[in-house]
């Protein structure tokens, strides 16, 4: 994995990525979260705590080979991305409200993720091995993933008619990286890839399962609305696959393309998942509100 494409693509496409999370956001994004303060915590306390929680118990009920269980748990680790947007705003939750979450759940992740890998990787790896990402790269992850962010913000703040302009190319590109990056992992492992899809292909499924319903139902149980809480189900749902397969196979942090066969498979599960889960919970509600109205009547 040493060559140019790893050692300063990689970084480089994941820079533009965030550089588009940023060119979408401003101050009043992340204070948005004030007026949403229920549904706000319950969705960070699920990303941060829960799901990790969960993705272990997971890997390790199914006895994943230890390189497989720590990209799941980077997986876990991985916040929300636009794609948790876009299906918001398809099956009528807060985009607001998940355009905030995106952003706080990116700047956390900044130190959430080095931790929970880290973790994961002394627990599963069991010392037989380096980790690329350690505490003291969580600069470098800073660097690559924080700061393209303040920069689309600032671009956004200043010139906001440039903002637009670049936000439609810098998405384009962000999807030709993913594409990209999850191509040339599937390369790399052809040979394995029949495997690993039976290695992780369950784990992945029950956990893409696991957080749209944890993401759901918790904020609904504790009350808060059902537009809110489908908003939370996406951006808990829906994890950020290329930041976690970046990640992965970057020679600059975990420099493992094994880690990154998790992401890649969750990169393509959770479209069609998110998709089935947005309908039954649209269904549900557009049920609901016919029933109310045969009350009525």
């Amino acid at each position: 994995m040493d060559s140019p494409l790893t050692t300063v693509g990689l970084p480089v496409a994941l820079g533009i990525i965030m550089l588009g999370l940023g060119l979408g956001l401003t101050v009043a994004d992340f204070r948005r979260v004030v007026a949403y303060p229920r549904a706000a915590l319950i969705a960070l306390g699920c990303q941060v705590l829960l799901l990790p929680a969960l993705c272990f118990a997971l890997v390790v009920a199914l006895d994943l080979a230890p390189a497989l269980a720590v990209g799941m748990m980077l997986l876990a680790a991985s916040p929300g991305g636009t794609t948790a947007n876009l299906y918001s705003h398809l099956f009528g939750g807060h985009v607001a409200l998940n355009v905030t979450l995106t952003a706080v759940n990116s700047v956390l992740a900044v130190v959430t993720l080095p931790i929970i890998v880290n973790l994961s990787a002394a627990h599963f790896l069991d010392g037989t091995g380096s980790i690329g990402l350690q505490f003291d790269k969580v600069l470098q992850v800073f660097a690559i993933v924080l700061v393209p962010v303040a920069i689309g913000m600032a671009l956004r703040a200043r010139f906001p008619g440039l903002a637009d302009r670049l936000a439609r190319p810098v998405k384009i590109v962000s999807i030709v990286v993913l594409v990209a990056v999850v191509a040339g992992t599937v390369l790399k492992e052809r040979d394995n890839i029949g495997g690993y899809l039976v290695a992780v292909g369950v784990a992945v499924l029950i956990f893409n399962v696991l957080s749209l319903a944890v993401g759901y139902g918790a904020p609904r149980l504790a009350g808060v609305e059902r537009r809110e809480s489908i908003a939370v189900g996406m951006e808990i749902g829906i994890h950020n696959s290329t930041l976690a397969i970046a990640i992965a196979v970057s020679p600059a942090l975990l420099d493992d393309t094994e880690m990154a066969i998790p992401a890649a498979v969750y990169g393509i599960v959770m479209f069609f998942t998110a998709a089935a889960f947005g309908y039954l919970v649209t269904r549900r509600r557009e049920r609901q509100v016919a029933e109310d109205g045969t009350r009525t009547a």
